[in-house]
């Protein structure tokens, strides 16, 4: 028997996690990517699932938002959240990979499947049949015209930041030190930057007035909030960022024994140590003022660069209006994945296309679809992005804030109810994927 064929657009996370899925469950699935035939303003390589901002997958801790989520793949068999945890390197409380191995983990998992054909093609026009278009927020002009034709709305759009990327051989470990915050023993798996008073602020002076690639379009007020570049974030307020990515709380700085003013931290980009993230520190400065003013950092002073923070419009569809409950444009076999759809985050993305996975192929074997606990990190998010109440629609991440309250009516710390939002949580989706062996029942097919 021939077997059925589903038409993914997009290598990226979403469409590289939907591939495996549909292929584990006997599909067959002919995988578009564009690059590296044809780039985006934001990609670097033309492999699949290329991180193009930071390397982070955000906190593992079960009774966080972010943690909660992965738990939920880790169920549902993820194929990209196993590939990001054989490619983490430290990143204190944290999932973060080496952008390299965890492509070819990817890769490699994709070329496992022979039901999965990989074409490096640009795809302009919306395929035929079954498809999902998981084409990310840097969709091509072409491809991304027809789906909004196709969804009948306007494009939304926001700005996306990238932080830079910096040679490790170049720092200098005299005046960097190693430790995470609230970490006693002042080991960790962050190199820390430290200021006093004074180096703060002209580092913060030197930010704010440095030249930008892009003025007029950042006052309108479109960049997306968790990707606020560091000159911005500054621009609200001298200490505005003391308060956030160069908070100084945890630290002790052991040439002096106390803690700092505030500290630029750094994170591992690969697991051999050799680049450095400035966390928090994404950017729309010039290329030379960030070599001008990020060299301001100490232990900086000579960093040398392997990539520059970088700045690209994402765009994405008003998805409460426009998708149905599982992301479907309706009276279409053509359903949207990852965050084109405005779920925004790389987890998100993968969790995105699961379950673009799981409802195609529910529509191809004529079963019902899935209907996650919206007691879930992705199940509430999933409900909020569908929701036609929803108004003034912006790109979301996971979070408790979504979730329905507890029931009980007891009073708890903040940190008991995230714990119980999280088992609630973990104890519903076990249920659901219990009830629904026809979904989750079966082993990979390759």
């Amino acid at each position: 028997m021939e077997n059925k064929m589903v038409t993914v657009v997009g290598g990226g996370l979403a469409g590289s996690e939907c591939a495996c899925q549909l292929a584990n469950r006997g599909i067959a699935v002919r995988l578009y990517e564009m690059r590296p035939q044809v780039s985006s303003p934001a990609h670097h390589t033309g492999h699949l699932a290329e991180l193009v901002c930071s390397n982070s997958f955000k906190s593992t801790r079960f009774d966080s938002a972010a943690g909660l989520l992965k738990d939920e793949l880790r169920r549902m068999g993820s194929v990209l959240l196993s590939c990001a945890e054989r490619a983490a390197v430290p990143a204190g409380g944290a999932l973060a990979v080496d952008r390299t191995e965890f492509s070819r983990l990817v890769e490699q998992e994709v070329a496992a499947r022979p039901l999965i054909t990989v074409v490096h093609e640009e795809v302009t026009d919306i395929p035929e049949g079954a498809v999902v278009i998981a084409a990310g927020p840097l969709c091509s002009p072409a491809l991304s015209s027809k789906v909004i034709d196709l969804v009948g709305g306007d494009s939304l759009s926001f700005f996306d930041a990238a932080a830079p990327i910096v040679d490790a051989s170049t720092l200098d470990m005299d005046i960097l030190f190693r430790q995470s915050r609230y970490d006693d023993a002042q080991v960790g798996d962050y190199l820390n930057a430290p200021m006093n008073k004074e180096e703060y602020e002209a580092f913060i002076d030197a930010l704010v007035n440095a030249e930008r690639v892009v003025l007029k379009d950042f006052e309108g007020g479109d960049l997306f909030q968790a990707c606020q570049p560091a000159e911005e974030v500054a621009r609200t307020g001298k200490d505005a960022i003391r308060f956030g990515a160069m908070k100084p709380v945890g630290l002790t700085d052991p040439r002096t024994g106390r803690r700092p003013w505030a500290a630029v931290q750094l994170r591992a980009e690969n697991a051999r140590g050799t680049a450095y993230n400035l966390v928090g520190f994404q950017t729309n400065l010039t290329f030379g003022e960030q070599k001008r003013v990020f060299r301001m950092i100490p232990g900086l002073e000579r960093a040398e660069f392997f990539r520059f923070g970088v700045m690209h419009r994402n765009t994405f569809v008003d998805a409460p209006h426009v998708l149905d409950r599982t992301f479907r444009i309706p009276g279409t076999s053509v359903r949207l994945a990852g965050q084109i759809t405005g779920t925004e985050g790389y987890t998100e993305a993968i969790a995105s296309g699961l379950l673009a996975a799981l409802n195609t192929y529910a529509d191809l074997e004529g079963i019902d679809g899935v209907s996650l606990p919206v007691t879930g990190a992705f199940g509430a998010l999933v409900a909020y992005a569908t929701d036609p109440a929803t108004s003034g629609y912006q790109p979301m991440h996971v979070n408790f804030g979504l979730v329905p309250p507890l029931e009980d009516g007891r009073r708890r710390s903040k940190r008991e109810r995230y714990a119980a939002y999280a088992e609630r949580a973990a104890n519903d989706l076990s249920a659901y994927c219990a009830s629904r062996p026809d979904l989750f029942g079966r082993g990979p097919v390759r």
